[in-house]
């Protein structure tokens, strides 16, 4: 998977390889060898077919230059007090192993062919040092040619990539977007097996999140304030050439969809907690409404139906994908004029998986499904009579009141950003008080009571609107009584 190299590295590394180095004054001051010397001119500056020919008549030279041996430590360990030599010495290396083949393999057979690298990677804490950015990537060409050479776990390159992952996430917390890109890119060549996808989940804290961000900003709402994403407000027209919401440009939003859909190949270890921590199905939803490209539309619906399509994941993300509307959207998709046949494959598969699961479900469980993703719209069952006569007293009993309970605890969080969730959760007390109201005592005890009439007072017109409705109908019955 070849991916085209980050602008910013390559202006970086064409800029390091224009400046001079008075290689012969680092000789006279022993911060290089002679030996290391003549290795490096004969492969400097030379060209392409010449340097590979001059590597491949001597490889072990060429490895113990790089990572040390018999004969002496790594240049870049002897020369670790001169900078601008680490920096011509990593931009070398890069280039080594992108123009001679044969050479990562001899790397890789090394001993510890990472321990001249990763203390480089904690040179400073500038995102913008070149000796930790051309470190992670000489790392990363390096580590992707160890697991495309053997796929099996190995114990080095297992320690390493936390190490690189970690640094890396410090780039995709940069408000950077080149530096972003450049992490992006690297993640993407290093999941490609599936014990560097475990390790990278396992970091997820700093290697995913930061990724989820980004994606929240091109769909416009940031973490928390999804109501956007959750009523579908936004369309396609919203997102240009250059950019979608949050400034997000097309390149670095298809990287980071390409770095999640590697990523979803773990579904089964993944899925549910990706929609318990991130709410995926929503944001993933919201982007495919926007997505300005086949490429992008291909990643996503791929990550949805790869996220879904474990067995053991189907009982919990169906419901959701239902409630945030996803298969209103594939009939919109299937309207398009679409010719991936990929893109075409994964959005059949998906149509057909909602469509048996919407087939066999009623509105009860409609509702029941949306209470149980901890996230409320404006959906058909919250303002439908019938539905509230025939099932109020099923929803408070059923299950030792689990639905209730649920709705107590979407209550209780402030939804600052998105306020028509306390809306609607009011709506449905009212609903409740009116068509069961023997169930007060119980309401009452679960806390209901209490949280409506704190948000009666509540800075947004909506909530109070529907908390005071709800509050009437207490009373109204109280009145009654």
């Amino acid at each position: 998977m070849s991916l085209d190299p980050p602008t910013y590295l390559n202006s970086l590394q064409n800029n390091i390889r224009a400046r001079p180095i008075p290689w012969e004054g680092a000789v006279r001051a022993g911060t290089i060898t002679d030996n290391d010397l003549k290795r490096i001119k004969a492969v400097d500056k030379v060209r392409k077919d010449q340097r590979r020919q001059t590597v491949e008549a001597d490889t072990d030279a060429y490895r113990s230059l790089l990572l040390g041996g018999d004969q002496g430590k790594s240049v870049l360990e002897s020369a670790a007090k001169r900078a601008d030599v680490i920096q011509y010495i990593l931009v070398l290396a890069a280039d080594l192993i992108n123009d001679v083949p044969s050479l990562a393999p001899a790397l890789l057979e090394h001993s510890s062919p990472y321990k001249p690298f990763l203390p480089l990677l904690s040179h400073s804490t500038n995102p913008e040092d070149p000796i930790p950015l051309l470190t992670s990537s000489f790392l990363a060409s390096l580590i992707s040619a160890a697991q495309t050479d053997s796929p099996k776990s190995n114990p080095q390159t297992d320690e390493a990539l936390p190490k690189l992952y970690t640094y890396l996430s410090t780039l995709t917390k940069s408000q950077d977007s080149g530096l972003q890109d450049i992490a992006v890119q690297e993640y993407s060549a290093l999941l490609r097996t599936k014990k560097a996808r475990e390790l990278f989940w396992k970091q997820r804290q700093d290697t995913l999140n930061p990724l989820i961000d980004i994606l929240r900003a091109a769909a416009g709402a940031g973490r928390d304030s999804d109501s956007t994403m959750w009523s579908g407000g936004t369309s396609i027209r919203n997102a240009t050439e250059a950019g979608l919401g949050g400034g997000v440009g097309l390149q670095l939003l298809y990287h980071v969809l390409l770095t999640i859909w590697q990523l979803s190949f773990e579904g089964s270890l993944i899925g549910k907690d990706l929609e318990k921590e991130q709410e995926i199905l929503a944001l993933y939803t919201q982007l495919l409404r926007l997505s300005p490209k086949e490429k992008t539309t291909r990643l996503l619906l791929s990550t949805i139906f790869n996220l879904i399509n474990p067995s053991a994941n189907r009982s919990e993300l169906l419901p959701t994908a239902t409630t945030v509307r996803l298969p209103v959207l594939l009939t919109n998709l299937k309207a398009r004029h679409l010719t991936d046949p990929d893109l075409l494959e994964d959005l059949e598969n998906l149509t057909s998986m909602l469509a048996d699961y919407t087939s066999s479900q009623t509105t009860f469980d409609e509702y029941a499904s949306e209470v149980q993703t901890g996230h409320l719209r404006w959906s058909p069952p919250h303002r439908d009579a019938n539905f509230w006569r025939e099932n109020a007293r099923k929803i408070l009993d059923e299950n030792q009141s689990e639905l209730p309970k649920k709705l107590m605890e979407i209550m209780q969080k402030k939804w600052e950003n998105d306020k028509q969730v306390l809306a609607i959760a009011c709506n449905d007390i009212a609903w409740l008080v009116k068509e069961a109201p023997e169930k007060r005592v119980q309401l009452e005890k679960l806390g209901f009571k209490a949280r409506v009439m704190e948000l009666m007072a509540d800075e947004n017109e909506g909530v109070r609107w529907e908390s005071l409705r709800a509050v009437g109908e207490w009373l109204r019955y109280s009145f009654e009584d």
